[in-house]
């Protein structure tokens, strides 16, 4: 599980916890991804590590809450990439051929499905797609009729027609053995790239019609929380643990993490209110991110 990023678009979010602990509808994002593949029957995980580490360990610790066995590859002093990772953690995941995951994106894609098609086609990575439907804003992966990868392209016109990667791939240890432990290193954009040069049909895509929530942005952030509160029959404002809201404060339409402090007569609407910031009683704030140090 990708899950060492510096989520620099999600700002200042990103500045209080690592983007996969951030909490959607009062539970952490990386709680739900490991939920999911559990319920598919996928339990045994190692998630990489650079940015605000403690925030995912806090969540996680060695995930047996969820049914599952987390451990950690850790990648310090710097941040090694999309493959860069994978190369680094390899005697930990020890299978020849395992799932890579985002550990920021959310969907229902079916993992057995992309496993079969991975192993039916003799590729040696396979990625789940999608139409791309926003190419303005995202980039795209090109595929021929025989389901190939043949380019990666950046989001805009050149992105028309093309398929958006939802996060979800599986990849055989191969394709990283050649790196070098402990050097950054890219997938897409770089060792995909290679690879598919070098043997066209390496990479394939299987396009499906997966539901996915990216979780890039504020907006994003705000969309994205909303819905699964909606989808659990929650309304209105999601409160995080141990908040403390004066009963004469109003919460409207907002999202309180842990440790939250709100004081008597104060407004808080449409906004983000991070971990251990404190309200004044009696303040208005509208359409805000609040962090502890604001």
């Amino acid at each position: 599980m990708l899950t060492a990023g510096l989520g620099t678009r999600l700002r200042p979010l990103t500045d209080v916890r690592a983007k996969p602990a951030i909490p959607v509808a009062g539970e952490p994002m990386i709680r739900r991804i490991i939920r999911w593949l559990v319920s598919r029957g996928v339990a045994d995980l190692v998630l990489n590590l650079h940015h605000l580490p403690e925030t995912l360990t806090a969540v996680l610790g060695d995930g047996a809450d969820l049914g599952a066995r987390v451990r950690y590859s850790w990648e310090q002093p710097r941040v090694l990439g999309s493959a860069g990772g994978p190369r680094l953690a390899l005697p930990l995941v020890g299978a020849d051929t395992f799932f890579i995951i985002n550990g920021d994106t959310l969907t229902d894609v079916d993992l057995g499905a992309i496993a079969g098609a991975h192993m039916n086609s003799g590729a040696l990575v396979t990625l789940a797609l999608v139409p791309n439907e926003e190419f303005e804003r995202y980039g795209g992966v090109l595929l021929n009729a025989d389901g190939h990868v043949t380019g990666f392209v950046r989001r805009g016109p050149a992105a028309r027609g093309s398929y958006h990667f939802i996060g979800v791939q599986v990849a055989h240890r191969s394709v990283f053995d050649t790196l070098a432990p402990g050097e950054p290193a890219s997938s897409i954009g770089g060792v995909y790239d290679s690879l598919m040069a070098a043997t066209p049909g390496a990479v394939r895509g299987v396009v499906c019609n997966a539901a996915f929530f990216d979780v890039g942005t504020t907006d994003d952030y705000r969309r994205t929380s909303h819905a699964f509160a909606a989808r659990e029959g929650l309304t209105g404002s999601t409160v995080g643990q141990r908040a403390k809201i004066h009963p004469s404060a109003r919460i409207v339409d907002s999202i309180l993490w842990d440790d939250v402090d709100v004081g008597a007569d104060a407004l808080v609407e449409h906004c983000i209110v991070t971990d251990r910031a404190a309200i004044p009683a009696g303040s208005r704030h509208q359409g805000l991110v609040i962090t502890a140090g604001d």
